[in-house]
C-alpha cells in the first residue's frame, strides 16, 4: 500500500509530480498533506522523509523521496511511464533528468502559486533563457516523438509530463506567450482530468505565505 506526502497543493509544484503521475495510472495511493511554510530545511518533515522534503512515497513504512526517484521506482513496475520506444524514452529520461535540476531562474522568479492569474511582463535575460529552452524541448518532443499520436509530449502521458506539469501551471499563471505547439500542449496538459481536479483543490485552501503571493504588481496585476 502506498501513502504519498505532499505539501499544499497551491504551492508545492514538486508535489504535484508523484501526485500527477499516480493518478494517471491508476494507482492506488493514501494522499497526506503537510503544510509547506517557506523554502527553507524544514526538520518537522524529518519523520516523513529522509531529506525532509515532500514529496514522498511510502510503501510498507519505505520511504521514497525525490519526485525523479518517485517516479523512476514506481515505473519498474509501471513500465508504460516512459514511452516504450528506445529512442523516444532515452530522450524522456533526458529532459526529465533536466527539468528535475535546472531552470532554477525560472522557478526562481515565478514560484508556484495557482491562485494567481496575472497579466504578465517581460522577462529577465536570465529567465528568458530558461523559456526558450522550455519552448525548445516541447516543441521538439511534439514535433519528432509525438507526430499522429495522442496530446502529450510523446503522444501518450509518460513520466515526462509529470515532470513538466509544474512549468506548465507557471508560465499560465505568469501569463507567458507561447508559440502555437508549445500553447497547444500548455492547454493538453491543463485539460487533463487530474489537473483539473489539482488546481480546484489549490483554489479551495485557505493557508497563505506573503513571499509566494505579494508577485501581482510585479507581474502587471490581475488579469
Amino acid at each position: 500500500m502506498f501513502d504519498l506526502y505532499i505539501g499544499n497543493k497551491n504551492y508545492s509544484s514538486w508535489s504535484l509530480r508523484a501526485w500527477l503521475l499516480m493518478k494517471h495510472f491508476g494507482i492506488p495511493f493514501t494522499e497526506h498533506a503537510v503544510s509547506v511554510a517557506g523554502r527553507d530545511y524544514n526538520p518537522e518533515l524529518k519523520p516523513l522523509a529522509g531529506n525532509a522534503r515532500v514529496p514522498c512515497l511510502h510503501e510498507d513504512g519505505f520511504q521514497v523521496w525525490e519526485s525523479l526517484a518517485i517516479a523512476e521506482t514506481l515505473a519498474e513496475r509501471w513500465p508504460a511511464m516512459w514511452p516504450a520506444d528506445a529512442r523516444a524514452r532515452a530522450r524522456a529520461r533526458s529532459i526529465s533528468a533536466e527539468m528535475h535540476a535546472g531552470f532554477v531562474a525560472l522557478r526562481t522568479a515565478m514560484p508556484m502559486n495557482l491562485k494567481l492569474e496575472l497579466r504578465g511582463r517581460p522577462a529577465s535575460p536570465e529567465v528568458q533563457r530558461d523559456i526558450d529552452r522550455i519552448v525548445e524541448i516541447w516543441c521538439e518532443a511534439r514535433t519528432v516523438f509525438a507526430t499522429g499520436k495522442g496530446p502529450y509530449l510523446f503522444g501518450d502521458f509518460s513520466i515526462a509530463d509529470a515532470m513538466f506539469a509544474p512549468i506548465v501551471w507557471r508560465l499560465h499563471v505568469y501569463n507567458v506567450p507561447l508559440p502555437p505547439l508549445a500553447a497547444d500542449y500548455s492547454a493538453a496538459m491543463r485539460a487533463h482530468p487530474a489537473m483539473i481536479e489539482w488546481h480546484a483543490a489549490a483554489l479551495g485552501e485557505s493557508e497563505a505565505h506573503a513571499h509566494y503571493d505579494c508577485l501581482a504588481d510585479e507581474y502587471g496585476g490581475r488579469r
